[in-house]
């Protein structure tokens, strides 16, 4: 365990009205001591933990630096499971560094990126799934996938891997007590038993890798290319469903020449929405580029939202489109745009693609409501219930999963060849092992150190 203390601002950079500098470990209260002055008077003394006390920062000479509202909370019950002092300062980017400063002076260190947290995992306060969670929640890019975030930082997702881990330790106990104790007169397990345990732990690990997709899709989004010939009202549905005039529209054809990435949240859900430039057959260098990055992208596509200019009849670009979606193999949304003109185009000339047809006006805001409850449906269609937090959404457990799953298919197969049950529990425990990454029992310490380096400082 760790046993010098540490402190770091735990709020975002910028000024706010409020700022939290957290101090945590074996001397934060005597830190706090030395760096708080109670309102009343007099020093600190003795305070009651988890209560506030409310007083100023100090300099070493006496001098104010701020007001500042003390909590002190003891070691176990903190975040860190350590001695915990916050101090709730001014919200200033300058008044915060001077009294984080201060505690550095008064005998804290500075805190490095995510040793909170990983503090908090050392201390058994939260396995290392539940510690990832943390970033999760606060990196979230949608109301489900900061649900999502809560749930596993409850730990829907350490139980189910802990409920695998029983099962397998489970058939491990029958076996390697019929092996280390024959004079007892312990029976053996029977081969159709351990085959039970076995393929029940086996159906667990799938159910979880079978939820992989939808957890990448609650930390990355759904990549949702739109694409269309030039002028068809590409840029306009983007900006209409930011909210704002992200790209530029104008009557000139070829205006998008490269691809325009952004993040928003359809009904809770993450997507990245990408602009592209027009299909067409360029002839300016710049253009090419930009057709051909179109290209790359609708290969590698999730969603596609394909626009037709509702307002004429299909181009042989258009029909080259068509052909195009109807062999892609990410669902397509149609979408008939310039809904306020006068419409020339039905559901019919879109027949050969097996999408849905919405229609709208970008410029009036028509149909869009419609459109986001499609893109809804379809992802709920393709990837389930996106709240659920029994979810591995980080490569590192799915591929522990894979792993998990391959030794139990091996104690299976050896098991069924009747090789033995003291090589079955050889694969049984190669997979208990495996899953035990997941919540940071059987992984190196590069590992963790890594896996904390990439959250925030003050996390």
């Amino acid at each position: 365990m760790t046993e010098d203390t540490i402190s770091q601002i735990a709020t975002p950079h910028g000024a706010g009205g409020i700022g939290i500098i957290r101090v945590s470990g074996e001397d934060a209260l005597g830190v706090a001591r030395r760096v708080f002055r109670p309102a009343a008077g007099g020093t600190l003394g003795d305070i009651a933990p988890y209560t506030a006390r409310y007083g100023h920062i100090v300099a070493a000479d006496g001098t104010v630096i701020d007001e500042c509202i003390l909590l002190y909370m003891r070691a176990p019950h903190s975040y860190t499971g350590e001695d915990t002092a916050e101090l709730q300062c001014h919200g200033g980017a300058v008044v915060l560094r001077e009294v984080l400063l201060r505690t550095w002076e008064a005998g804290a260190r500075p805190a490095e990126a995510g040793e909170f947290t990983k503090r908090a995992f050392l201390h058994g306060r939260l396995d290392l799934a539940r510690a990832e969670s943390v970033m999760e929640l606060i990196a979230a890019k949608s109301t489900r996938a900061a649900h999502a975030a809560r749930e596993r930082l409850a730990g829907a997702f350490s139980h189910a891997v802990t409920d695998i881990r029983t099962q397998i330790l489970s058939a491990v106990a029958h076996i390697e007590a019929g092996i280390d104790f024959p004079e007892d007169d312990i029976p053996a397990a029977s081969a159709e038993r351990l085959a039970a345990e076995i393929d029940a732990a086996s159906a667990a690990v799938r159910r979880l890798l079978a939820g992989a997709d939808t957890g990448r899709v609650l930390r990355d989004g759904v990549k949702t290319v739109i694409v269309g010939r030039p002028n068809v009202g590409k840029s306009s549905l983007l900006n209409a469903l930011l909210g704002m005039e992200r790209a530029i529209v104008t009557d000139v054809p070829g205006t998008t020449r490269d691809v325009i990435e952004e993040e928003i949240s359809v009904a809770g859900i993450p997507l990245r929405l990408l602009d592209t430039a027009g299909l067409r057959a360029a002839e300016d260098a710049v253009e090419q580029i930009g057709v051909a990055r179109t290209e790359q992208h609708l290969m590698d596509a999730e969603l596609i939202l394909a626009v037709f200019d509702a307002s004429e009849p299909l181009t042989a670009e258009d029909h080259a489109l068509l052909a195009r979606l109807s062999a892609a193999a990410a669902d397509t949304i149609i979408l008939c745009s310039k809904e306020d003109r006068p419409s020339v185009l039905s559901a019919e000339d879109f027949a050969a693609v097996a999408a849905p047809v919405l229609r709208i006006s970008a410029q009036e805001g028509t149909g869009l409501d419609a459109l986001r409850e499609e893109i809804a449906a379809h992802i709920v269609r393709q990837e389930g219930d996106l709240s659920d937090g029994a979810l591995p959404n980080k490569e590192r457990e799915i591929e522990a999963l894979r792993r998990a799953e391959t030794h139990l298919a091996a104690a299976a197969e050896t098991l069924a060849a009747d090789l033995g049950t003291d090589f079955v529990s050889i694969d049984l425990r190669a997979a208990y092992d495996a899953l035990g990454e997941i919540l940071g029992e059987t992984v190196d310490t590069d590992l963790i150190d890594r896996i904390f380096s990439e959250f925030c400082i003050g996390k």
